[in-house]
């Protein structure tokens, strides 16, 4: 995305923080995986201490359920490892998510990707993703 610390996207405060997590969830939850992802960089540049990998591990969620949809099941799967080892500190709920729910529904939704062989097509559910539990 290329946002820098003076560019005006990243001044808000902890209320409107929420809100941009918020949106962004909206976003992930109706199949706007992209701008969901970009929704969140704009966060994590935000929040690059405390929360940094949260928001890496929603990210890489994100793009992983992009990659899936797109035809790249090797990227999805590789970005599935990352989004549970980035998210898992912040276990059960940080920020308004339910990142257990989540970590759930995400494994529930790729298990038949992860369980494929190596050239096996898995098409990506025609339901749609999984959605972010907020608590």
């Amino acid at each position: 995305m290329g946002l820098d610390e003076d560019d005006p996207d990243l001044d808000f405060d902890d209320a409107g923080a929420h809100e941009r997590l918020v949106e962004a969830a909206r976003l992930f939850d109706a199949g706007e995986y992209h701008d969901a992802h970009e929704a969140w960089e704009v966060l994590w540049l935000k929040n690059e201490g405390a929360d940094a990998d949260f928001f890496k591990g929603l990210i890489q969620a994100a793009i992983c359920l992009h990659h899936w949809r797109d035809g790249d099941p090797d990227g999805a799967r590789k970005l599935y490892r990352g989004h549970r080892r980035y998210l898992a500190p912040y276990l059960p709920t940080h920020r308004g998510v339910d990142v257990a729910g989540f970590l759930e529904a995400m494994r529930g939704a790729l298990d038949p990707l992860l369980r494929a062989g190596p050239d096996e097509v898995v098409p990506f559910p025609a339901g749609g993703g999984p959605r972010v539990p907020m608590a």
